[in-house]
């Protein structure tokens, strides 16, 4: 029987930089467009179904983008159907203080440059259909 020192010495320890990855791909890079494609997917996935409150899916989008380090800002739905456009942010990117910070804060999220569009409209059943494609 091995000894715990031996396993840990033995076992494969993956090369973690801080991101989520997902095979080779570091998820939170949003500059790759192959990772854009790859989360576009996984968005489209959520947005693919039928809600009774738009405001569900959108939650669930944000706390799958959440895991990876990906945050948008409120979405408000006030119409029928429409479209809307939310800025993504990146957290954890860089963490200090610039000159303009207060004492008692910390700069610690990077502009994406890439925004969250939501297509949405209220169904003849009183459903929603909201479909979402990062930008």
């Amino acid at each position: 029987m091995k000894t715990f020192k031996q396993f840990v010495k033995e076992a494969p320890h993956p090369d973690y930089s801080g991101e989520p990855m997902d095979g080779d791909m570091m998820l939170g890079d949003l500059s790759d467009d192959a990772v854009i494609e790859r989360l576009n997917a996984y968005v489209g996935a959520i947005g693919d179904r039928e809600y009774l409150v738009p405001e569900k899916a959108v939650n669930e989008m944000r706390q799958k983008l959440m895991r990876v380090g990906i945050h948008f800002g409120d979405v408000e739905f006030t119409e029928e159907s429409g479209e809307i456009s939310v800025p993504l942010v990146k957290y954890g990117g860089a963490f200090g203080k610039s000159t303009e910070t207060p004492y008692d804060e910390f700069d610690n999220e990077v502009e994406s440059g890439r925004s969250l569009n939501f297509v949405y409209e209220r169904t003849s059943g009183g459903t929603h259909r909201i479909l979402a494609k990062i930008m």
